[in-house]
């Protein structure tokens, strides 16, 4: 698996994105033309909390802790090609192997995250932001926002399954970054 995962990540990093809305989710509305999903859950309060959750958000902890392997691990970073990999439920194989980039990144007093949107192989076409921010009140929450549509046609042939499991990945998502703080 090593050389065909050398070999994905290869062919993805010379890919362009497969969507031109690139950056869409950084602020503002979510382009027209895509499935829009937006969720934000509480994790407390004060500067502490945003800099630990950050911390975990850009070290891919919503994926990993939502039973995602990042390949290469790193901390995300603007510009990153990375493989996300899960293994279908009830079996070791096969694995979906899914191209992204990390579209953009930042760490400010009062949010850190990052976006990645879809390479060719996504099952979807469109862009994720995951992002911990600090209101004025002091306080901390994280925010998904999504915009995509059915890229490959597994997907398309189960567009109901398929939707369910990017609203059940965005709910792990929320829950693994809230029970890390």
């Amino acid at each position: 698996m090593g050389r065909d995962l050398h070999q994905r990540l290869t062919a993805a990093r010379a890919a362009a994105p497969t969507y031109p809305e690139v950056g869409a989710t950084r602020g503002g509305p979510l382009p027209a033309g895509y499935a829009h999903l937006r969720r934000r859950v509480h994790l407390g309060h004060g500067p502490d909390v945003l800099e630990r959750a950050g911390r975990y958000v850009l070290g891919w902890g919503s994926q990993l802790g939502t039973g995602f392997a990042v390949h290469p691990h790193a901390p995300a970073a603007e510009g990153a090609t990375v493989l996300l990999r899960i293994a279908l439920p009830a079996s070791r194989w096969p694995r979906l192997v899914i191209p992204c980039r990390v579209v953009w990144t930042v760490a400010e007093p009062d949010r850190i995250g990052f976006a990645y949107g879809t390479l060719p192989g996504h099952p979807e076409c469109g862009e994720e932001s995951f992002l911990v921010s600090m209101d004025a009140d002091g306080e901390v929450w994280f925010e998904v926002a999504a915009f995509s549509r059915l890229a490959a046609w597994y997907a398309r042939l189960g567009r109901p399954v398929a939707a369910l499991c990017q609203y059940l990945a965005i709910e792990r998502y929320l829950a693994a970054v809230a029970s890390s703080v």
